[in-house]
């Protein structure tokens, strides 16, 4: 089984935490999600975000889903 996921859509969690100064730690403590789950958004491991998850760290990081969301080419 291959290790690439089944999907192009990639995360910028990361680099909008490094424009916004804000740590992952700072961003679980706003929003009330767990440093794990943020961690797997972070790395780009996640299959799924519910839309609440997704509205509570665009609201802590006054972004959109356009910041935080990608398509890769493939």
């Amino acid at each position: 089984m291959s290790s690439e996921p089944d999907h192009r859509i990639v995360c910028h969690l990361d680099r909008v935490l490094g424009e916004r100064g804000v740590t992952l730690t700072e961003l679980s403590e706003r929003t009330g999600i767990t440093l794990a789950n943020l961690s797997i958004l972070k790395t780009n491991k996640a299959r799924a975000i519910r839309f609440t998850t997704l509205t509570a760290i665009c609201d802590a990081l006054d972004a959109t889903p356009a910041d935080l969301f990608g398509l890769r080419s493939g």
